[in-house]
């Protein structure tokens, strides 16, 4: 569904040419097709395993099935709807990578910060600000800026940037500059970033290795290391590292390897990567959500939900809009898809019903469980349900591999279903698990795919990268996503083989393991696909699996458990070789990865839990590793500091940081159950084969863990030895008496033996019989214990120990273990014994006990704590009893009528024959059953006889007060009130029944009453009469519907017959019916009247009339309808034969046929009614007649024409003038026969004569004229369109012959086609003319000119090319070129000169690419090399000026003079220019002195920009290389041309100054010294020289460039070391390292200077922090003098000398400086105390310190000025961050809390301690508050304590 119609923009293509060929279509080799038999056809497995080796090479083919496969299409296409998806087919291919903004910002002005230089806000392109990221994206895309430029690609750069219109030369211009500008070196810089990774690596452990400790130099965000990789001992990193966990693995855990983004700042282990890396990447690192864009990321979002109808509307006008109703073929298709992905049509969005789960949306193939369409035979259907090529059942036919799969996997198990229209695609990808595939296509159009096969995978993958780097480096798994495409010719062009298949309806296409697949589809179709593995899939499938594992992607199935699982079941003998391999792989792979795990101390281990369902696979879902997220069915590794995480074996290591013994190997199976797993699949080869034995050898010594060896303190030990050990330890366990603990140690010792091979087989006998002794002797203390407390706790719910367990545990013949218990437990149970032989006395049939005998019994077995089954029973009789005495009493004492149940009685009595126990209410229930027998027997004997009213009265009269309810009594009752019930109901129905209406419902009435009384069983007087009341009944219902409706006459006849027998004729019913009756006997006497004469139709219509008012369906009604109509019908057929008659002009459209009116008049005939219209008819039919005769005549005579023989020169005049009276003729008579109106066979006849005889005279007239081809063209193709039984004549094969060779001749002449004839087939036409019937003399005499033209042409050439080489005119070789192509035939000749010339054309054609546009009108290409040769002179004249130091009196800028023009002089280099050359560089400076552009970047230090400068030469610079291979190129040619003598000079002056280029740039890189000058002058005048010359060089350019940037990294250099301002050593480290970027030598002067003044300033640096921590241990003086060299160095550390001075304030009577430890503050002179130097422990709400005290108490006794003059003298020490500290304390509730400083967490440490982030304090007196109170302080000892 394109939006808006396809229109052409500019060509954009991503990274390649287009696809399609000069012809059209793609040159894409075919995959292979093949048709199996019926035969080959019933097994598809077997069929596919058949041409796996011829197929799977191309890893795509077509199965065509045999004709008879014909499934029915399941789904009901009207009812049916699915889901879509959008996809943006113009983006498969063409779209810029997903990349965030902000991060690329964030990046990028880091990037500029490290140059020195300044982000730009915005940067503006055409009006709008220009997406920087999108644009590094795209020349990234076509191979970086050097190859954009190279191939011109700045229109497809732009697409990516702008996605909608066009871009101008200019705009491209533009474009590049600015790249240039602000993004070349930004691309560089990470080119060769990427380029070192390895070196850098290297490099920076070196440099770790040296230093001892360091940082990690790629980002301040790595872990901090010393030289073994270890953390340091620092709490804050590992504060940091607590804080920092991996979006992975979720683990906080192994920070040294933790990536953290420098965006988001998430974190991930760098194994915990998709794809993992191997070490920390140098750089920044951005993760994928913060590189990725949300907004741009593409995918095919959901569509709208269709119906098939609706999708069918939406997939027509789509191909209609691309292709109009014509039907496009598939070169066209494939052809305009493909320019629809390399974006050269436009924006395109189609809907794809894609991966619809048909367990939702229904199958195209039959299923057992869907509904049949009743369309559909039930044998069809059954037929393909089980049909093994139906998709449903594929996957689990025999030979697959995934029959063992318990669960359906949507799309792998279960098919999907696809809905397509047309272009929508199937990206790139291959299968799941490298399943294979089978897609079948059920209807519509064909489907295209593309294949690489599986064997090509990493070629594939390559050139994908290479292609679309871009969109790689943002998704590096962007195979996985199914959402990019990519021409196939891109991929042959790379030497990749890519194959086609177009599969159409009813074709299955089979996809091979690990190819690459994608496709699109023609238009509307439905597919559907699923996923299949045969046994040779396995090596594959295992591939897959760790495809999954090395991108961190989740499986859908474990592998390992469904080569396990198909290893248990039986298989196909042909898996067994590939099932053998692949178990052998795992085998190894788990046996090595569990023997690392031992030697790595890893000993403790556990099998996984059992399957409930073993034999398939997927019934239970395994956990999954947190690092690479792949099933765990073999084995696992946990721990129990994170008991809910799971890692493989592969990942054990970054599980945790725990020691390896904590954590535990989780397995499946030992090692011994998978090498007998290995030897299974053998079972079925009875011969010893020898590599059956290898197989047993191989396993058994690799089986043999017990040669494993570790190292341990003594040495080394191997498992066999620790074997042995455990048996003995464990023997001896067992003999001793039994220890719980012993027993548990001894196994937990055993797990480091049992995942092992068959050696370890003793030691798991002897941990199964330890198991099982340690489970006896458990049991036998636990029942033991239960019996032994169950006295004390009876009834708090203990249960009582089951004799039968006692039995188990002291039954055995041998004891597992010593355990004394089991003896106690014996006399338990014989005492139990005894108990229940009492028990089975009492109850057996003999015993005659008592209920009391029962509960003494049952009372010993509910004291007895061992439960006994016959206590059960004994307690349901006890049960029993006591249910049957309370039904019993109840029965004889109830006392109600009919309230006792028969059934109750008779279950009493029952239940008391089977209880066997004496019970006293026994006698009177049988007294009370006797009773009731007695009623009922006499209720039975009424039953037996017919029923009396009366009789039955009575009865129920006696035997209403008896308290049993007796059935037979019940059931009389019932009688009765039925015959009473049907008696009131009669007599009712009877009430004034012949006067209602309703008579079917007194029908249905009367029908149910007679119906009911059949059924009485009791005898009524009213039944005889129902009978004749229903007659009555049902004969007022039949009057009711004949006045109702109408009924036949005989109906009612016989209708007032029954009436007059029944007696009711005088009802008022029957008295109507008698009247319609008369009413119809007298019109149908008038109808029998009108039929049998021929009446008008007037008549007719009047009796049809009169009936309409009668109520009685009258018998010759029907009969007078069949004449009218027939006559109407007649008429109607008639009528366009009688106005044909009167009609002149008839439509082609509306002709009448003959035969139809001789019909008709036939037809009149047969009318019963009278009518003028039949004469009219036959007079038409005679005029028809006669026109049939005239119209054979003509065609006779015409068919004489065609078959004249002769046709000489002679009589062609004459021939000519016969046919054209003919054609008149014949045309007449048409014209007469079409007036008629009738459709005549005769017509098409004289048409076809007409027009060949019109084409006879056309051909004639040839014979005197010189026709054009165009003309004979037509006139043959108008033969090709004529009757075949026109053109067998003699004259029209004559004339076709003729015309045939006209076309020869008339075609070898033309200018046109000379290439397309040789001389000897101008020579061969005319001979041919002689054996043709006719002549065309002009045809031939023009035919031998052009023979006479081309053989002087030929003489021409010949004198042309004997001259010698290098002679001859360009000029004349031209002329030569444009008269061959004008006059000579296909020749030798003309091919030579052609080749030539083309050869001289493509020669100037790629000088003119190189060199640029000039603006000469006569040779453009000769004025541009000699303006470049010009700007070469100035450039050597400056180079030549530079050695010579001659007097410079021209302008360097124009090379000039200077008359009359102002002019000036460059202050440094001396050389001058014009005002008018500066003009634009002037307007910028206002001083007197002038610089040139030149000097100042010489001395400005600023980093090389190309371009810009006075000299810089406008047009385009060309590439010396380039220029001297056209030179040598041009050596070849047969002509001179003056553009090679040019070129010649133009290399010359090139290499020249490439010579004095390399000289100064040699001279600048080997330079060491301090002096700058002389370098500064040697580079400046070799960028002028390079700015003037019009040549590039790249090798040289490169060279000098770096020559640059060394003297601009040493002038920047100078200034940081002879500036005014002090640098940082931040500056002066960022220095160096753009010095080591450039590769700076270490003997360079500036280099190791800056390296001195960084190590001096490092090592001042760390012992000034070291001090200003060290709590006052180093004396004041030499924290003064240590400040003092730090103001002195040649770097300003600012932070290290705040926190020096801060350092050096002192605090309390301790004079300390702050160290963190509690203090309180003075309320009177803001003085800070540490709480233990003033023994003070708690705050208290105010604190005077002493000395203030003090001095209260002496200011009572002094003067105010005396007082002042003391506080005057009084220092205030406390430090001001202190003192704002206070005040901002102050503001709190709590005294205490506003003037105590307590130990705070590290961050307000940081915050407030150090004093240097607010002000800066300075105290340099620190003994002047405590030299003024010594005296007062002596005193004051027992509250201070003053250090000594």
């Amino acid at each position: 569904m394109g939006k808006g119609r396809p229109r052409a923009v500019e060509k954009r293509v991503s990274g390649q040419t287009s696809s399609v060929s000069s012809s059209g279509s793609l040159n894409i080799p075919p995959g292979p097709v093949y048709y199996p038999t019926e035969e080959e056809f019933k097994d598809p497995l077997e069929f596919i395993y058949k041409i796996r080796p011829e197929a799977e090479p191309y890893g795509i083919c077509k199965i065509v099935p045999p004709k008879s496969w014909k499934p029915p299409f399941a789904l009901d296409l009207e009812s049916f709807t699915f889901p879509t998806k959008t996809q943006a087919i113009h983006q498969l291919q063409v779209r810029s990578a997903a990349c965030d903004p902000k991060t690329f910002e964030l990046e990028y002005n880091r990037f500029l910060e490290h140059c020195g230089r300044k982000a730009k806000k915005k940067v503006v392109f055409e009006g709008e600000e220009l997406d920087l990221c999108k644009l590094l994206n795209a020349v990234k895309r076509y191979g970086g800026y050097d190859n954009v430029v190279k191939e011109k690609k700045w229109g497809e750069v732009f697409w990516f940037v702008r996605s909608v219109g066009k871009i101008s030369e200019c705009a491209k211009h533009v474009l590049c500059q600015l790249y240039r500008e602000h993004l070349y070196d930004y691309e560089d810089y990470y080119n060769r970033l990427n380029q070192e990774k390895a070196k850098s690596c290297k490099r920076g452990m070196h440099v770790e290795r040296k230093s001892g400790v360091g940082f990690d130099f790629s980002s301040s965000k790595r872990r901090r290391k010393n030289i073994a990789g270890e953390k340091v001992k620092s709490c804050k990193v590992e504060e940091e590292e607590l804080d920092q966990i991996c979006e992975q693995c979720r683990s906080g855990l192994h920070g040294e390897v933790m990536l953290l983004c420098d965006r988001c700042n998430k974190g991930w282990h760098i194994h915990c990567l998709s794809p993992p890396l191997k070490r920390v990447p140098p750089g920044n690192w951005y993760c994928l959500e913060c590189l990725n864009s949300d907004k741009d990321s593409f995918g095919f979002m959901p569509g709208k939900r269709y119906s098939l109808e609706a999708f069918r509307r939406l997939a027509d006008r789509a191909k209609r809009k691309w292709f109009g109703s014509s039907s496009a073929s598939r070169v066209q298709l494939e052809k305009k898809f493909w320019e629809i992905v390399e974006g050269l049509v436009g924006d395109v969005d189609v809907m794809y019903g894609s991966d619809l789960d048909t367990s939702i949306y229904g199958s195209g193939f039959p299923r057992v469980n869907d509904q049949r369409p009743p369309s559909v035979e039930i044998e069809l259907w059954d037929e393909y349900c089980d049909s093994p090529w139906n998709l449903n059942n594929l996957p689990k036919l025999q030979g697959s591999m995934l029959r063992a799969v318990h669960h359906g996997i949507a799309g792998v198990m279960v098919p999907w279903l696809y809905i397509g229209m047309l272009f929508s695609s199937f990206c790139w990808h291959f299968e799941d698990h490298c399943f294979y595939s089978m897609n079948y296509l059920h209807w519509g159009e064909p489907k295209c795919w593309y294949s690489v096969p599986g064997s090509e995978a990493r070629a594939f993958e390559k050139v994908m990268r290479k292609s679309l780097p871009d969109l790689f480096d943002a998704q590096p798994d962007l195979l996985f996503q199914l959402v990019t495409m990519l021409n196939p010719s891109v991929l042959q062009e790379n030497g990749v083989p890519v194959y086609s298949i177009l599969q159409e309806p009813g074709n299955f296409v089979i996809t091979f393991p690990r190819s690459f697949h994608g496709g699109f589809n023609f238009g509307l179709n439905c597919a559907e696909a699923v996923n299949f593995a045969p046994a040779d899939w396995l090596p594959h499938g295992g591939f897959g699996a760790e495809l999954y594992q090395l991108y961190r992607k989740a499986a859908v199935l474990s592998h390992e458990e469904l080569v396990c699982v198909v290893a248990k079941s039986d298989c196909d003998i042909k898996a067994l070789p590939y099932l053998k391999n692949e178990l052998l792989r795992i085998y190894d792979k788990e046996k090595f990865l569990r023997e690392q795990l031992w030697r790595n101390g890893i000993v403790n281990s556990s099998p996984m839990s059992p399957r409930k369902h073993p034999e398939y696979v997927g019934t239970e879902e395994d956990p999954t590793c947190i690092i690479c997220q792949q099933y765990l069915y073999l084995s696992a590794i946990v721990c129990r500091c994170r008991p809910s995480a799971f890692v493989c074996l592969e990942h054990w290591e970054h599980l945790c940081e725990c020691k390896p013994n904590k954590r535990r190997l989780l397995y499946r199976h030992a090692l011994a159950e998978l090498s007998d797993l290995v030897l299974m699949t053998d079972r079925n080869n009875s011969e010893e084969t020898p590599q059956n034995r290898n197989l047993k050898e191989q396993l058994l010594c690799s089986s043999q863990s017990g040669a494993l060896t570790k190292k341990v303190k003594g040495g080394h030990i191997s498992l066999a030895q620790l074997r042995e050990e455990w048996i003995l330890r464990t023997c001896k366990i067992i003999q001793i008496p039994y220890s719980s603990d012993a027993y548990v140690n001894a196994l937990n010792e055993a797990e480091q033996f049992l995942w092992a091979g068959s050696d370890m087989g003793p030691v798991r006998d002897m941990a199964k019989n330890l198991i099982e002794a340690q489970n006896w002797a458990e049991s036998i203390r636990d029942c033991l214990c239960k019996v032994e407390k169950w006295p004390c706790y009876r009834g708090k719910d203990i249960e009582k120990v089951q004799l039968e367990h006692i039995s188990n545990l002291i039954g055995l013949n041998t004891v597992p273990c010593n355990e004394p218990g089991h003896l106690k437990l014996k006399d338990y149970e014989r005492e139990a014994r005894s108990l229940i032989q009492e028990i089975d006395s009492a109850l057996s049939t003999s015993s005659k006990a008592t209920i009391a005998d029962l509960e003494i019994l049952y009372s010993k077995a509910c004291d007895l704590p061992i439960h006994l089954k016959e206590s059960e029973k004994l307690e349901r009789v006890l049960s029993s009893v006591k249910v049957w005495t309370e039904g019993a009493r109840k029965c004889i004492s109830d006392k109600c009528p009919a309230a006792i149940e028969v059934d109750i009685l008779y279950k009493l009595k029952s239940e008391m024959l089977e209880l066997q126990v004496q019970l006293p209410e026994a006698e009177m229930i049988l007294n009370l059953i006797r009773q009731v027998e007695s009623r009922r027997a006499r209720c039975s004997e009424m039953l037996k006889s017919p029923i009396s009213l009366k009789k039955l009265e009575v009865l129920f009269q006696e035997l209403d007060e008896f308290t049993v309810k007796i059935p037979e009594l019940e059931l009389l009752r019932k009688y009765h009130s039925d015959a009473v019930s049907w008696i009131s109901r009669y007599n009712n129905v009877l009430l004034n029944i012949h006067e209602r209406e309703d008579q079917e419902h007194v029908v249905d009435e009367l029908k149910c009453i007679q119906k009911d009384a059949s059924s009485l069983k009791i005898l009524v007087d009213e039944f005889p009469c129902i009978e004749v009341e229903l007659r009555k009944a049902c004969c007022r219902v039949k009057a009711l519907k004949a006045l109702a409706t109408k009924m036949s006459l005989g109906f009612m006849q016989q209708l007032m017959m029954e009436a007059a027998v029944l007696h009711i004729e005088e009802e008022k019913f029957f008295v109507d019916i008698s009247g319609v009756l008369e009413t119809a006997t007298c019109w149908e006497d008038r109808a029998t009247r009108i039929l049998s004469s021929e009446a008008q139709m007037s008549d007719f219509e009047d009796v049809i009339r009169t009936s309409e008012e009668i109520c009685v369906i009258l018998p010759s009604l029907d009969r007078i309808k069949d004449a009218v109509s027939m006559a109407e019908s007649w008429l109607e057929k008639s009528r366009p034969f009688l106005s044909s008659a009167l009609s002149v002009v008839h439509d082609s459209s509306s002709l009448l046929k003959v035969e139809a009116l001789k019909e008709l008049v036939s037809e009149s005939k047969c009318l019963k009614v009278s009518m003028e219209e039949r004469t009219l008819l036959q007079t038409v039919l005679k005029n028809c007649t006669e026109w049939e005769h005239n119209a054979h005549s003509l065609l006779y005579d015409a068919e004489c024409l065609l078959n004249i023989d002769n046709i000489g020169d002679e009589i062609t005049c004459g021939l000519i003038l016969k046919i054209e009276c003919q054609v008149v003729k014949v045309e007449s008579i048409m014209k007469v026969g079409l007036s008629l109106g009738f459709d005549f066979g005769e017509i098409p006849k004289l048409q076809d004569a007409c027009s060949t005889l019109q084409w006879c005279s056309k051909a004639l007239s040839f014979c005197s004229i010189a026709p054009s081809l165009e003309e004979v063209e037509i006139l043959m193709e108008v033969a090709g369109h004529l009757p075949v039984r026109c053109t067998s004549g003699a004259l029209c094969s004559s004339l076709i012959d003729g015309i045939n060779w006209l076309k020869k001749a008339t075609e070898v002449p033309m200018p046109c086609n000379h290439r397309r004839f040789k001389l000897s087939d101008a020579e061969e036409v005319l001979r041919q003319s002689q054996n043709i019937k006719v002549c065309f003399p002009v045809t031939v005499h023009q035919l031998e000119n052009a023979i006479e033209k081309h053989n002087l042409w030929l003489e021409k050439v010949h004198l042309f090319f004997s001259q010698t080489s290098g002679d001859q005119s360009w000029f004349l070789l031209s002329k030569l070129k444009e008269l061959g192509r004008a006059d000579a035939f296909n020749c030798p000749e003309l091919d030579m000169v052609l080749s030539e010339v083309q050869k001289v054309e493509q020669w100037k054609r790629r000088c003119k690419d190189i060199i640029g546009p000039s603006v000469g009108d006569v040779n453009p290409l000769v004025d541009a090399l000699l303006e470049i040769i010009n700007t070469l002179d100035r450039s050597l004249h400056i180079y030549n000026m530079s050695k010579g130091r001659k007097a410079r009196d021209l302008c360097i800028s124009c090379s000039s003079g200077f008359e009359d023009q102002e002019f000036f002089t460059c202050s440094v280099c001396k050389d001058c220019y014009h005002w008018l050359c500066l003009r634009e560089a002037l307007a910028e400076t206002n001083t007197t002195v002038y610089n040139c552009p030149y000097c100042n970047l010489m001395e400005s230090g600023k980093n090389f920009q190309n371009g810009g400068g006075p000299l810089q030469y406008g047009g385009k610079y060309p590439e010396l290389n380039k220029l001297v291979e056209l030179l040598s190129d041009s050596q070849d040619f047969y002509v001179w041309i003056e553009e090679r003598s040019i070129l010649h000079q133009l290399v010359e002056k090139s290499l020249a100054c490439k010579a004095c280029l390399m000289e100064i740039v040699d001279f600048s890189l080997a330079y060491l010294d301090k002096d700058l000058s002389i370098v500064s002058e040697k580079l400046c005048i070799a960028l002028k020289a390079v700015e003037v010359a019009g040549v590039y060089h790249h090798q040289g350019d490169c060279n000098f460039e770096l020559a640059l940037a060394r003297h601009s990294w040493r002038i920047r250099a100078n200034r940081l070391l002879e500036g005014s301002q002090k640098p940082v050593i931040l500056q002066i480290q960022r220095h160096l390292k753009e010095g080591l970027a450039i590769n700076i030598p270490p003997e360079d002067h500036f280099r190791k200077k800056l390296t001195e003044v960084k190590h001096i300033g490092m090592q001042w640096a760390d012992k000034a922090k070291k001090v200003s921590t060290d709590s006052g241990a180093l004396g004041l003086d030499k924290v003064f003098e240590l400040i003092t060299l730090g103001e002195n160095l040649c770097v300003h550390f600012e932070k290290e000398l705040k926190l020096l001075r801060d350092r050096s304030m002192l605090y309390c009577i301790c004079r300390k400086p702050y160290d963190q430890r509690a203090m309180i503050a003075c309320d009177k002179c803001d003085e800070w105390y540490h709480f233990d130097c003033i023994k003070l422990s708690s705050p208290p709400k105010i604190y005077i310190c002493p000395a203030c005290k003090l001095l209260t108490e002496e200011d009572l006794s002094t003067s105010p000025l005396t007082a002042q003059e003391s506080k005057c003298e009084e220092p205030q020490t406390p430090s001001p961050r202190h003192t704002e500290l206070r005040r901002r304390l102050k503001k709190s509730k709590s005294g205490a809390e506003r003037r105590i400083l307590v130990k705070m967490d590290e961050s307000e440490i940081s915050r407030c301690s150090s004093g240097i982030e607010r002000l800066l304090w300075r105290n340099r007196k620190p003994f002047r508050r405590a030299a003024k109170k010594r005296a007062e302080l002596e005193s004051l000892s027992p509250f201070f304590n003053v250090p000594q």
